[in-house]
């Protein structure tokens, strides 16, 4: 594929990684940001999201030479949206706002012969009932003289760089024209395979993904509620139901966070919820999750006068700083707003490290939760388990 021009909108978590990428394979890139921190951060090479190999990327020269950043869209030959599609926590439907405006602002600069791709998750026939009108307003018609298709983004929060390039793409489109032109444009930087479909299909192949996996966790989270109940180790009964060649029970937690999992599957039950009753019953398993983890926490401290807990891990999963729709924040929250007196730690997540020590941390503690297993203070648990312990006045530690 020859250079091109391109205009990626939204440098998030999805949109810069994208733009680096696509800079990196020697297209021009602008990147289109409406927080002017953003915009003056990128085009002085700064990154904003924590990932080293993202960071060397951005510091290649011709990466600084082929990508800068402004607050608006211009004229180009390809546009890429990657605005957040948050939920609207309310009525539990994808709040499209973003995507809406993102798409608007492109009118003025499409001409003749322009693709557009959405990256951003959407609800299936998005690209059909809501984009291609607004794209039209510009005179042009999608599948003729203008062409769109969906790839959903491919981003895992402290591996970006391998998920991004190595996984498989699929693409979508309502006509073979702008799939395939918009596999010559990921073909340019993802090593994974391309698969080409429809667009709806592509819409709810995403949502579907991770779908997937907050009904799993859910089982996970059903299965450790009942071990509970049955006074039996959780943890000891799902290892041995895995032993069967064709189970595999996720590991139980205490709910489920991030962008992606806790909000995906609302899309797929805002268009067709008759038919999504396992979905809707996952969601609320896992969103009750939080409340579960918190009573079990104010049980163990339950007879303590002024009880002092501290809960470790604010990150959405383990070993990264992406606090997302975090269930440990979540659940501390819960208790603070109880009356609870809880400090929270976690020291991957900037302004929440330890003042020294965990053990320092611990002192006169009743209770240390362990909300989120990062590697790095499951070592120091380890290794400083003897000075925790003496640290505490009460020496309740809880695993979840």
């Amino acid at each position: 594929m020859q250079p091109r021009k391109i205009v990626v909108i939204g440098t998030g978590y999805v949109g810069l990684p994208a733009a680096l990428l696509l800079a990196r394979a020697g297209h021009t890139v602008a990147g289109v940001d409406i927080d002017e921190n953003i915009v003056t951060a990128i085009n002085d090479g700064i990154l904003h999201i924590k990932e080293e190999q993202l960071q060397a990327i951005m510091d290649d020269p011709t990466v600084r030479e082929n990508l800068k950043a402004q607050s608006a869209p211009c004229e180009a030959d390809i546009f890429v949206i990657a605005v957040p599609t948050p939920l609207d926590d309310r009525n539990k439907v994808a709040d499209l706002s973003n995507v809406i405006e993102a798409t608007k602002s492109l009118n003025p600069h499409l001409r003749t012969g322009n693709l557009v791709i959405l990256e951003s998750t959407v609800p299936p026939l998005t690209c059909r009932e809501i984009m291609t009108p607004l794209l039209e307003r510009s005179g042009l018609k999608v599948g003729e003289s203008l062409h769109l298709a969906h790839c959903p983004e491919r981003i895992l929060p402290g591996d970006v760089f391998h998920e991004i390039v190595h996984n498989d793409r699929v693409i979508g489109a309502a006509d073979e024209k702008s799939r395939t032109m918009a596999a010559e444009v990921y073909a340019s930087f993802v090593q994974g395979e391309l698969l080409l479909t429809d667009d709806v299909t592509a819409e709810l192949v995403k949502l579907m993904e991770n779908t997937y996996r907050d009904v799993n966790i859910a089982l996970a989270n059903e299965f450790a509620a009942v071990a509970r109940t049955l006074k039996m180790d959780a943890g000891e009964a799902i290892a041995l139901a895995n032993r069967h060649p064709r189970v595999d029970i996720l590991k139980p937690g205490i709910g489920v966070g991030g962008h992606c999992i806790p909000i995906d599957p609302w899309f797929i039950k805002e268009v067709e919820p008759a038919n999504s009753r396992l979905i809707f019953t996952a969601r609320l398993i896992n969103d009750e999750m939080p409340a579960k983890i918190a009573a079990r926490i104010r049980a163990a401290v339950r007879d303590i006068e002024n009880a002092h807990t501290v809960a470790v891990g604010a990150a959405y999963k383990a070993n990264t700083a992406d606090t997302r729709e975090s269930p440990a924040i979540e659940i501390v929250r819960l208790l603070r707003a109880d009356g609870h007196r809880v400090d929270h730690y976690d020291p991957l997540v900037e302004g929440m490290t330890f003042p020294s020590t965990l053990a320092a941390a611990c002192t006169d503690a009743d209770c240390l939760a362990l909300l989120v297993e990062h590697e790095v203070v499951m070592e120091e648990v380890v290794a400083t388990r003897a000075d925790i312990q003496k640290a505490m006045r009460t020496r309740n530690v809880l695993r979840f």
